[in-house]
């Protein structure tokens, strides 16, 4: 049996053809990370410093470890979403520990739209969030640049009402 070739039941052509978000999102969260750990670090030191004497500026050390940490959880997260376009619906994965894939039909959504708030607008960044008759199965794709995110939007709005118009 050979290894790594596609065979007669579609094993490789199968997959979806994933899309990771752009490195935006990951640089726009990690410095919203160093902005308020940097001031909870400040204020960590400030504190108790003056209130209780320079060794106690030693818990400045609490928010920056707890920095460094967020530093590679941020990574880890930003690299686990992912979106997949396919015939019928649109495939969102997300998550480290916990793996969550939520499954969009077409013909299901009823709303699709575009928000960048002013972080994200800074950052040349925006969100596609889609809206469909469950409240439970509302899903978001973050952190997209704003052609894709329009592309993605006109995309999936030309989709769903060519799969709604059948019903």
């Amino acid at each position: 049996m050979e290894t790594g070739s596609p065979d007669d039941t579609g094993g490789t052509g199968d997959e979806p053809a994933w899309t990771g978000l752009p490195p935006g999102l990951l640089r726009m969260r990690r410095l919203s990370l160093v902005v308020w750990m940097g001031l909870l670090a400040l204020a960590s030191a400030l504190v108790p410093g003056l209130l209780a004497g320079p060794a106690w500026a030693v818990f400045a050390l609490l928010p920056l470890a707890a920095s460094v940490w967020g530093w590679v959880l941020l990574g880890r997260n930003w690299r686990s979403w992912r979106y997949a376009e396919r015939a019928d619906d649109l495939l969102i994965s997300r998550g480290v520990l916990w793996r969550r894939e939520t499954v969009v039909p077409y013909g299901r959504m009823q709303l699709v739209e575009v928000t960048s708030g002013p972080v994200e607008r800074h950052f040349g960044l925006a969100s596609v969030q889609l809206h469909t008759a469950a409240a439970a199965t509302d899903a978001t794709i973050p952190g997209l640049h704003p052609a894709e995110a329009e592309r993605l939007r006109d995309r999936l709005t030309e989709l769903g009402e060519a799969r709604s118009a059948g019903l």
